[in-house]
């Protein structure tokens, strides 16, 4: 069976949600995910704040999460985590003492019973492991050793990776890397032979300094080595495009700010074409994910939204969508064919994040390349 990774989460409710059912304490139980899990929701309440709580492994290591909006209605309990796609419902008993419900992460729920804890029935919650050594936040780093050679052929998938002390790529092309870098969708890369589109490399590179970097101290290493390995250099300029805005809805976001490292790297990492779990994600992590991997043209964030959020989006993709995987229309005609297809992607954009994405023009900057050549040998 799969292996499922429950980690924390804060909680919060819909606006104008009544709670008359008091939440506050220790709920736990096991879940059965292959290996027996035993989980714990530690959930408070200020006054009449909504509740928020934080959501235990207490089998598995790692950090916690955020938990989407909680409701209850019904006497039926609702906790979406939307940064792993995952959620348990479950009808709270007459005694206000346990919860019997199912765990949701993919396609089969799992039974799970939440019991309310006692002062002598609590589990202990681990302390959660030490965060890894930052590196200096004024430090300018450099791969210390760095390889870059060509992807093994008609290998499926992309990746770009962060590990402790480590950056990987696999099947990433040039303008992949420039995407990483600089934020650019390829039809803002103008000049660029053909090899930049079409020749993929792995690549791995070692930090000079001590201690883990953060996200731009990643990305100014590989601005070096574009620079070095593959001689690259370009001129920024402005032009107008066709776009897509990703701009504020009609009401408020429905995104669920992130318990996560504000320095620390985003996760958009998909379930499959049209499910995409984030977590401690920006919307312009998000906006990069749509241009670099759903679609066909550069996408600009015009929400004013700052801070980083834990989401999931579900949508059914169309023939555009998903250019590098060869459309999304074969993922579209299996959902239709399950009859549980979810809305297209605007509409789940608006439905589930309450945030507006729309075709338009507008001025955007472009990425003109002077120069570039081959990387050169390791």
């Amino acid at each position: 069976m799969k292996k499922r990774v429950l980690p924390i989460l804060a909680l919060s409710v819909f606006p104008g949600a009544l709670f008359a059912q008091n939440l506050t304490g220790n709920w736990q139980g096991t879940l059965n995910a292959g290996r027996e899990l035993r989980v714990i929701f530690k959930i408070t309440q200020d006054g009449l704040a909504p509740p928020k709580g934080t959501f235990y492994s207490i089998d598995q290591p790692g950090p916690g999460m955020a938990v989407g909006n909680i409701s209850i209605q019904s006497g039926t309990v609702k906790l979406p985590i939307p940064g792993i796609g995952g959620s348990f419902e479950g009808k709270l008993n007459s005694e206000g003492n346990v919860m019997t419900g199912n765990w949701t992460q993919g396609p089969s729920p799992l039974p799970l019973i939440l019991t309310r804890a006692t002062q002598t029935s609590a589990w202990t919650i681990p302390e959660p492991p030490p965060p890894p050594k930052a590196m200096a936040a004024d430090a300018n780093p450099t791969f210390e050793v760095a390889t870059v050679k060509p992807s093994v052929p008609d290998r499926p998938g992309k990746a770009i990776q962060v590990r402790p002390g480590q950056f990987i790529t696999i099947n990433t092309t040039l303008s992949d890397l420039i995407s990483f870098v600089y934020g650019m969708h390829p039809k803002q890369i103008i000049g660029a032979p053909e090899w930049v589109d079409t020749d993929k490399f792995d690549i791995t590179g070692k930090p000079d300094g001590e201690g883990q970097p953060n996200g731009n101290q990643w990305k100014t290493m590989v601005e070096k080595l574009l620079a070095d390995r593959f001689a690259l250099k370009f001129h920024r300029d402005k032009k107008e495009l066709s776009v897509f805005a990703l701009s504020p809805g009609k009401g408020p976001n429905k995104l669920t700010p992130s318990t996560g490292d504000p320095n620390g790297l985003p996760g958009l990492f998909f379930r499959g074409l049209g499910n995409l779990p984030a977590r401690n994600a920006t919307m312009k992590d998000f906006v990069g994910v749509l241009q670099g991997s759903v679609l066909d043209r550069p996408v600009v964030d015009q929400t004013g939204i700052t801070g980083r959020y834990d989401f999931e989006l579900k949508w059914t993709p169309d023939e555009t969508q998903f250019p590098g995987l060869g459309g999304g229309a074969k993922a579209a005609a299996a959902a239709a064919e399950k009859g549980d297809a979810p809305p297209d992607l605007f509409t789940a954009v608006q439905q589930q994040l309450g945030l507006k994405l729309e075709s338009t023009k507008a001025p955007a900057e472009v990425f003109v390349i002077d120069k570039v050549q081959k990387p050169t040998e390791n």
